[in-house]
C-alpha cells in the first residue's frame, strides 16, 4: 500500500435504519498520526484541528459509504487525511461496534449498542427516543459543549525486554476518558486517570534520566512520548519541531505548550491569587501539582483555593449542547463555569468508587463488584453516585447508577464531589486497590466511609502493622524483615534457608519482585534490579518451595463472617494469585486444613472488626498454614465465587450495611468443578519473556465448569486459545529436581502417542530413563538449530519448558523457546502442576464426549 507519513487519522461514528434515515453520532481525531492503532492513540472527541469543509468533506464520505454498503445498525469509517492538502483516504469500516463505538457512546451520551440493536430488529431512527436524554430522537445528532480526551493505559513496565514501541498493533491493556470544556483542562484530567504516578503532563522530573534520554523517547512513540513532548517544551524546543519529529498537529502542541509556559510562571512568581489559581484549574493543573511546583502540601492548596472561591462547577453531559433541556445522569467537573447543573442527593446518597483504568491487576473484576454493588444499593433507596473514569466498563453506562461523575479517582476530586453530596456515606471497599489506597486520606478529611474503618484497612495494607497483628493472634506467617543493606538481607537469608522472596520499594530495572535461591542470586538481584540504601528499603522474606496457595474470600459484619468461600491454586506457591490457576472446590486440601483456614479467617475478621469484602491468601504445605497476606477489600476472585456458588457477596455486604444483624450463610459446595483461568497477551508484547512469576502479567481470564477438575481445565486452555495437541511435544526441562517431577506426567504423555523433541541435555536425561524423543541440536554459528527449525516447521503443537531456578542466566537460558513457543502460535505450558494436570486432561476426556451444559444447568 502507499505510505501516508503523518497523515492524520479521523473516525466516524454512523447509525442508518431500514428507511435510509442516517446521522453521524460522533466524529474523532487522533492525535497520534497514522501508523498508531487507534487504541494505542490518544483520541479527542470532537475533532479540533480539521476545517469546516474537511469535517464535512469526510462526514458525507462516511454517510455515502454506510449507504453505498446498505448497512443497518451502526458503523465506524476511519478516514487518513492529508494536513497539507486536504486529501483524503478510507483505511477501513467497521460495520459493528467497535472500541472506537464504546467511547463514542460514552463521549456522546448517545446508546449507540441500543440503537443499533433496534435498528436490527426494524425500528426507524425516528421511533426511538434516546434513552440517556429522555427527550430527543435517536435521530437527533448529539452536539458537544464539552470536549473528551481518551488516553490508553499501558503496562508494559511489567514484561521484562519487551520493545516498548506502539504501532499498528495494540498492546495496552485500558483506557481512561477526561472530560473538560478545554482541551487542556480533559488532557491533564485523562493523565491523573491513568493512575502512573504523575500528576499532569508537565510532571516530568523523574521520567528521564537526561535530556538525551527524553530526545530518544521523542523520536519513538512509546506509552512515554507525550511526556518527552513536554520535556522538549520545557527545553524551549520550537513547537514546529516537535510537530515535524512525531507529526501531532502544531495545535495540539501548542495547547502544551501553554500549560508548560502557565507552570513556569507559576514556578518563576511563586504567588498565588484568585486569578491566577482560577487559570491553572482551567488549565487541568491539580492541587498537587500546584504545591509540587510552589512548595506547598496538597491540603494547603486547597484550603486557599476554597479560601479564594475557586472552586468547580458540575455540568451535565446533556448531547444537546443545551439546546433543548434535558436531563441525564452522565456528570463531570469543571473550572470552565459557574453553576451546578444538578441539586445534591444529600443523605439519601451513597458514593461508590469505581475501579479506574483496567491495568495488570485491575480489571472487569472489580467493574463487576462496583456494579453489583450500586445495583443492591436500590432496595433500600438509597440513590447510587458511582464516581469512575473508564468508558470500557459497565459502571460508565448510563442505566447502572442513579448518578454518574465521569471524573479522575484521586482525593482532590472525591473529596469535591463528597462537599457537594454530602451523602450517607462512601463505599471503598468495591473498586480494587486504587480505592482502598486513598480510604485513610479519606476519612481522615472526614469522609463518612461505609464498612470496615480506614484505620483497620490499613492495619491489613501496611506489613509491619498486619505481622504485628498475627503474632498477636498466633497465626503462623513466613518470617520477614526489611533492611537498608545487602548485608542485612544476606544475614536474614542465610538466617531462615533459601528461597527468599524480596521486595524492593525502589526498582531499578526488572519486576518488583523476585524469588531467589541462593546467596548468588541474592546478591545479582539487589544489585542489578534493586536499589537497596537507608531510603529504599527493601522487604524480605522466607519463600517456601512447593507450598500449595490457597485463597479465603468471605464477607463479614461488625467482625463476625457471614459467608465464606475457600478455594485453591493449580500451581504452587511463586505464581502471582492473578496468574493462577484457581480451582473451586479446593482438591488438595484437606477437611481438616479448610478447618485451620477457616478459623484464621474468623480470628483476623475480628481482630479488624470488618465490615464488608475482604480475601487473606495462605500458603500450606506439610499440614502447616502462614498466612501471606490479607486485602480488606473484594478481591479479583468475587465475581468467579458468585457465578460458581450462585451466592453474590457483595449483595451481601451492602445488606450488612444497612441491616443491624444479617444471617450466616452457608455457601453451598459446588458439585461440579470449576477453574478460573489467566489469559495473556504474550503473543502481542513483541520480546517479553512469557513466564509466570510473582509479578502479575496476564491480562484477562476465563472461568469453565466441568464435570471435574480434569475437564474444567481443559476448556479453559481451550477457551485462553490453547489447543489440543495432534502433530508432536517439544519438551526442555531445567534441573534434575525438575526432571524427576516431570516423569510423573511422563506416562500420560507417552499414553498420547505423540513425539516427543527435545534439546540435547533434556534429550540425554529422557534416555537414561527409556523414554524416546528426537534430539534437537544446539544453536550453530550460523544462528540456526534444531530447537529453532522445530517450531519454525511446525513439528510441534505444545510446548513444556520448565526453568530450573528464577535466576537470571536460568530464565535467560530458555527465554529462546519459551518467545518461539509463543510466536509460533504454540501453546505454553512453564509449571509442572499445570503440565501434570493438562496431560492427565488429555488421557481421560474426550472433547466429543463432554456434555455441553449451560450455566443454569451446573447450577440447578
Amino acid at each position: 500500500e502507499q505510505y501516508l507519513h503523518h497523515y492524520k487519522e479521523i473516525e466516524y461514528e454512523v447509525v442508518r435504519d431500514r428507511y435510509d434515515n442516517c446521522i453521524t453520532v460522533c466524529n474523532m481525531e487522533n492525535m497520534d498520526p497514522l501508523g498508531i492503532h487507534t487504541g494505542e492513540s490518544i483520541v479527542v472527541a470532537p475533532s479540533q484541528t480539521l476545517t469546516n469543509t474537511e469535517y464535512f468533506t469526510l462526514r458525507n464520505a462516511s454517510i455515502s459509504i454506510v449507504r453505498s454498503l446498505g448497512i443497518v445498525g451502526e458503523c465506524n469509517v476511519q478516514f487518513a487525511l492529508d494536513p497539507l492538502t486536504s486529501a483524503y483516504y478510507v483505511i477501513e469500516v467497521n460495520a459493528r461496534l467497535s472500541r472506537s463505538s464504546a467511547l463514542a457512546s460514552k463521549a456522546t451520551g448517545y446508546p449507540l449498542a441500543y440503537v443499533a440493536a433496534k435498528l436490527g430488529l426494524g425500528y426507524g431512527l425516528t421511533e426511538l427516543t434516546n434513552k440517556v436524554t429522555g427527550v430527543t430522537s435517536a435521530c437527533f445528532e448529539p452536539s458537544l459543549d464539552y470536549l473528551v480526551v481518551k488516553i490508553p493505559r499501558w503496562n508494559l513496565e511489567k514484561f521484562k525486554g519487551v520493545d516498548e514501541t506502539i504501532g499498528s498493533m495494540m498492546k495496552s491493556v485500558g483506557e481512561v476518558m477526561g472530560i473538560g470544556r478545554t482541551f487542556e483542562e480533559a488532557f491533564q484530567k485523562a493523565i491523573r486517570m491513568l493512575h502512573i504516578g504523575v500528576e499532569g503532563i508537565t510532571n516530568v522530573e523523574t521520567l528521564f534520566a537526561s535530556t538525551h534520554e527524553a530526545r530518544t523517547y521523542l523520536h519513538r512513540p512509546t506509552p512515554k512520548r507525550m511526556f518527552a513532548i513536554a520535556r522538549a517544551l520545557q527545553e524551549r524546543v520550537p513547537v514546529s519541531t516537535v510537530a515535524e519529529i512525531t507529526g501531532i498537529d502544531g495545535w495540539f502542541l501548542q495547547r502544551i505548550q501553554h500549560m508548560v509556559n502557565k507552570e513556569n510562571e507559576l514556578r518563576e512568581h511563586a504567588v498565588l491569587n484568585g486569578a491566577m489559581l482560577l487559570e491553572l484549574k482551567q488549565l487541568g493543573f491539580s492541587d498537587r501539582r500546584i504545591g509540587n511546583v510552589i512548595d506547598a502540601s496538597e491540603m494547603e492548596i486547597r484550603a486557599l483555593r476554597q479560601e479564594l472561591g475557586v472552586t468547580p462547577s458540575i455540568f451535565q453531559i446533556d448531547t444537546l449542547a443545551a439546546e433543548f433541556p434535558s436531563s441525564t445522569n452522565y456528570l463531570y467537573i469543571t473550572y470552565n463555569g459557574q453553576h451546578y447543573d444538578v441539586e445534591p442527593y444529600g443523605k439519601e446518597g451513597v458514593i461508590v468508587l469505581g475501579s479506574g483504568p483496567y491495568h495488570i491487576g485491575s480489571s472487569v473484576e472489580f467493574d463487576w463488584t462496583s456494579v453489583s454493588t450500586a445495583e443492591a444499593l436500590k432496595k433500600y433507596q438509597k440513590k447510587s453516585v458511582v464516581i469512575n473514569c473508564n468508558p470500557e466498563t459497565v459502571s460508565t453506562d448510563h442505566d447502572v447508577s442513579d448518578r454518574l461523575y465521569f471524573e479522575e479517582l484521586t482525593f482532590e476530586r472525591i473529596a469535591d464531589i463528597y462537599e457537594f453530596e454530602m451523602p450517607h456515606g462512601m463505599i471503598v471497599s468495591v473498586g480494587g486497590q486504587i480505592p482502598n489506597t486513598l480510604a485513610k486520606t479519606l476519612q481522615g478529611y472526614g469522609c463518612q466511609l461505609l464498612g470496615t474503618d480506614a484505620l483497620h484497612i490499613d492495619q491489613a495494607e501496611d506489613r509491619s502493622k498486619f505481622s504485628h497483628l498475627l503474632d498477636s493472634l498466633g497465626i503462623q506467617q513466613p518470617a520477614w524483615d526489611a533492611f537498608t543493606t545487602l548485608e542485612g538481607l544476606v544475614d536474614f537469608a542465610e538466617r531462615v534457608g533459601y528461597p527468599v522472596l524480596v521486595r524492593p520499594s525502589y526498582v531499578l530495572s526488572g519486576s518488583a519482585m523476585n524469588v531467589c535461591y541462593s546467596k548468588k542470586e541474592l546478591l545479582y538481584y539487589a544489585q542489578q534490579a534493586a536499589a537497596v540504601s537507608g531510603e529504599h528499603p527493601a522487604t524480605i522474606s522466607k519463600f517456601y518451595a512447593k507450598a500449595r496457595e490457597v485463597e479465603m474470600d468471605a464477607v463479614a459484619q461488625h467482625g463476625k463472617i457471614k459467608a465464606f468461600v475457600i478455594s485453591e491454586h493449580i500451581e504452587n506457591a511463586g505464581v502471582h494469585s492473578g496468574d493462577a490457576t484457581l480451582v473451586l472446590p479446593p482438591q488438595s486440601i484437606s477437611e481438616e486444613i479448610q478447618r485451620v483456614i477457616e478459623r484464621a479467617g474468623r480470628a483476623i475478621a475480628q481482630a479488624l472488626e470488618i465490615t464488608g469484602p475482604f480475601n487473606i491468601q495462605f500458603l500450606v504445605k506439610e499440614q502447616q498454614v502462614a498466612v501471606i497476606e490479607a486485602n480488606v477489600r473484594a478481591s479479583r476472585t468475587f465475581p468467579f465465587i458468585a457465578k460458581v456458588t450462585g451466592v453474590n457477596m457483595m449483595e451481601m455486604f451492602v445488606d450488612a450495611l444497612f441491616s443491624e444483624e444479617i444471617a450466616e450463610v452457608t455457601v453451598p459446595k459446588p458439585t461440579f468443578s470449576a477453574v478460573k483461568a489467566p489469559q495473556f497477551s504474550f503473543a502481542r508484547l513483541s520480546g517479553a519473556d512469557p513466564i509466570q512469576g510473582v509479578e502479575m502479567a496476564s491480562t484477562g481470564e476465563v472461568a469453565s465448569f466441568g464435570e471435574d477438575v480434569e475437564e474444567a481445565y481443559l476448556k479453559a486452555i481451550l477457551a485462553t486459545g490453547g489447543n489440543i495437541p495432534r502433530k508432536g511435544i517439544f519438551v526442555s526441562l531445567g534441573g534434575e529436581e525438575k526432571k524427576d517431577e516431570f516423569l510423573d506426567c511422563m506416562q500420560e504423555l507417552k499414553e498420547l502417542k505423540l513425539p516427543l523433541y527435545a534439546p540435547e541435555e533434556t534429550w540425554e536425561q529422557l534416555q537414561e530413563r527409556g523414554i524416546e524423543a528426537t534430539k534437537l541440536s544446539d544453536i550453530d554459528r550460523q544462528g540456526d538449530s534444531g530447537v529453532l527449525r522445530c517450531f519454525r516447521e511446525g513439528l510441534v503443537d505444545l510446548a513444556i519448558v520448565i526453568v530450573a531456578g528464577r535466576m537470571q542466566k536460568d530464565l535467560d537460558q530458555y527465554y529462546v523457546m519459551r518467545r518461539l513457543a509463543v510466536d509460533s502460535n504454540t501453546h505454553l505450558l512453564t509449571k509442572i502442576k499445570q503440565v501434570r494436570l493438562f496431560t492427565k486432561a488429555l488421557r481421560d476426556k474426550d472433547l466429543e464426549t463432554i456434555a455441553i451444559k449451560s450455566w443454569q444447568e451446573y447450577l440447578s
